[in-house]
């Protein structure tokens, strides 16, 4: 059965230009508006499988409309957002509210990038279709009530000066944006250095990791070429290059570099893994999260060959079940953990004996 969409823009040009392209890959569009309060009575009468919903609109934003949905009929919804500053600042509220993917427009090109056919949301509405909008619930509740309340980091303390003993390496796509932001605010700056892929185009990582640095105890960067992995610290890399570990000296440091799409993806958790696996083997902890395809299997099974301690995250805490379910088929799992235990299980795979988890 086809996957249905409804679309949300101001823009008339860009809703008939992105349903043809929708319908295109098979997707049936059955409706659209220009503004989120005529979309609701639209809607109600053949309720959409996903929702593709502008940010900036008139009479009612699209957060305040997306959090609306979110409580009164919990659907998947892809932000499509213009490639500003601005709008990935917005759209990352947007993923932290519950949206579960996003395409991004640019300013300039526009008219090329909705005459595309392969500009990405057609994927992005796959991949939301099959999101489990009863795990996406339970992270905001979570987020929202069970954590405790957000911490900004101190100036500097011992732990940030010391040298990694372990790395964690951690790759993660779709529905991650509320996942991780459920594990970093349960570590302290005691943990060990993360270098991480979040699947994300150019701009977004930066507002991303601002936005995790703010709430949590850990210092959190977008990762600029030649970064030291330290204790405290998280390293995301950056939308449209990738990301790899180095040894320089005694200390661990992060590549960014250019590069071709690996499993259609830049930067791509497989490039990740396998530096990680080459350089510190052993001393490295590696994590496959939520997330469509099968980017970081590979990687992840690398990492274990290498001595390195492996968790994938279980379906039932997964937004997408599509990455940890091919590294645990591929045997590239020593641990099948649930999102809550994920920080426990890193802490005790950093020394102390690691929890029996099953699938």
């Amino acid at each position: 059965m086809a996957i249905s969409a409804f679309l949300i823009d101001d823009s008339a040009v860009v809703r008939k230009h992105l349903g043809d392209t929708l319908s295109a890959g098979g997707i049936e569009v059955i409706g659209s508006a220009g503004d989120p309060l005529f979309a609701w009575p639209k809607m109600e009468s053949n309720w959409p499988d996903v929702i593709v919903l502008d940010v900036e609109m008139p009479r009612m934003d699209g957060i305040t409309f997306l959090r609306k949905v979110m409580s009164e009929r919990p659907t998947p919804v892809v932000m499509c957002s213009t490639l500003t500053e601005r709008g990935c600042e917005t759209t990352m509220q947007a993923m932290a509210a519950g949206a579960v993917g996003f395409v991004t427009k640019p300013r300039i090109g526009l008219k090329d990038f909705l005459e595309d056919r392969s500009n990405g949301l057609v994927e992005a509405v796959r991949a939301a279709a099959r999101a489990n909008m009863g795990v996406m619930r339970a992270h905001r509740c979570a987020a929202a009530g069970t954590i405790g309340p957000a911490r900004r980091p101190t100036a500097s303390g011992a732990a940030m000066a010391e040298t990694t003993d372990r790395v964690v390496a951690i790759g993660i796509s779709t529905g991650g944006v509320q996942s991780i932001e459920l594990v970093l605010r349960q570590l302290d700056r005691t943990a060990p250095g993360i270098v991480m892929v979040q699947h994300m185009p150019e701009k977004f990582t930066a507002s991303f990791a601002a936005r995790l640095n703010g709430i949590c105890d850990l210092e959190v960067l977008e990762a600029r070429d030649g970064d030291r992995v330290i204790n405290g610290r998280v390293l995301i890399a950056p939308g449209g290059r990738h990301m790899q570990l180095k040894r320089s000296g005694a200390q661990y440091v992060v590549q960014v570099r250019d590069g071709p799409l690996i499993n259609h993806h830049r930067p791509s958790v497989d490039v990740l893994f396998r530096s990680v696996a080459q350089c510190a083997g052993r001393n490295a902890i590696g994590l496959i999260m939520t997330g469509m395809g099968d980017d970081g299997a590979h990687g992840l099974r690398l990492m274990r060959e290498a001595g390195a301690h492996t968790a994938a995250q279980d379906e039932a805490s997964s937004v997408v079940f599509g990455m940890p379910a091919e590294a645990i088929r591929l045997g590239a799992a020593d641990h099948v953990v649930g999102l809550q235990d994920i920080a426990a299980w890193m802490l005790y795979a950093n020394g102390l004996p690691l929890r029996t988890a099953t699938a």
